[in-house]
C-alpha cells in the first residue's frame, strides 16, 4: 500500500529549464548567425560605396566635359574685337556670355563638383588671367587609372582628383598657362 502511495504521489524531480543542456549551444549557435550577418552586410557596404565612388567619378568625367566644350565654344565664339581675351574671365560667362548683347549660352548650368559635391572648382587661367580649364578641389585618390579616352589621356595613373584637369588650349597656342584655386 505504501508502495501505491509513493508511485501516485511522489513526484520525480525534474528540473526547472527542460532544455537548459542545450541552451547554450543555441545561444552561442546565434551569436554566429549575427556575426556573419554583420561580416555580409559590411561587405555589402563596401561594394555599395566602391560603386558610389565609381559613379561619382563617372559624372565628374562628364561634368569636366562639359565644361572643357563649353571653354572650347566660349573660345570659338569669340569676336574679332575680342581676340586678345579669348578664354572667361570666370564661370559665370560661360552661362551668359557678357561679349554678345544677345544671350549666348555655352553651359546650361553651373555643375556641382561630384566628388566633393561643391560648388567650388580650382580654374586653370592663362597669363591674362582668362580661364582656360577646372579641376575638382578633391585629394582623393582616383579609382579609374587607365583606359581614358584620348582627350583625357594624360589623367593616366594620376594620384587625385584635382591631378584631372578639364581643359582647353587649341592646337595652335603656346602660352604657358597657370593653375590656381
Amino acid at each position: 500500500m505504501m508502495d501505491s502511495f509513493r508511485v501516485k504521489h511522489c513526484r520525480k524531480v525534474r528540473p526547472i529549464f527542460p532544455h537548459a543542456a542545450s541552451g547554450g549551444f543555441t545561444f552561442i549557435g546565434l551569436l554566429m548567425i549575427v556575426a556573419l550577418m554583420g561580416i555580409a552586410l559590411l561587405a555589402v557596404g563596401e561594394v555599395w560605396s566602391y560603386a558610389q565612388k565609381r559613379e561619382r567619378e563617372q559624372e565628374l568625367l562628364f561634368v569636366g566635359g562639359q565644361f572643357r566644350q563649353a571653354i572650347r565654344l566660349y573660345y570659338a565664339h569669340t569676336p574679332v574685337a575680342s581676340k586678345l581675351q579669348p578664354y572667361p574671365m570666370n564661370l559665370e560667362d560661360l552661362l551668359k556670355d557678357p561679349r554678345y548683347p544677345s544671350t549666348q549660352r555655352y553651359l546650361r548650368k553651373m555643375y556641382l563638383d561630384p566628388i566633393s559635391n561643391s560648388e567650388d572648382w580650382g580654374v586653370l587661367k592663362t597669363p591674362n588671367g582668362g580661364i582656360f580649364g577646372v579641376y575638382s578641389l578633391s585629394q582623393e585618390k582616383p579609382i579609374k587609372q587607365s583606359n581614358f579616352i584620348a582627350a583625357y589621356d594624360d589623367f593616366k595613373d594620376k594620384t587625385k582628383y584635382s591631378d584631372w584637369a578639364f581643359k582647353y588650349v587649341p592646337a595652335q597656342t603656346a602660352s604657358s598657362p597657370v593653375k590656381t584655386n
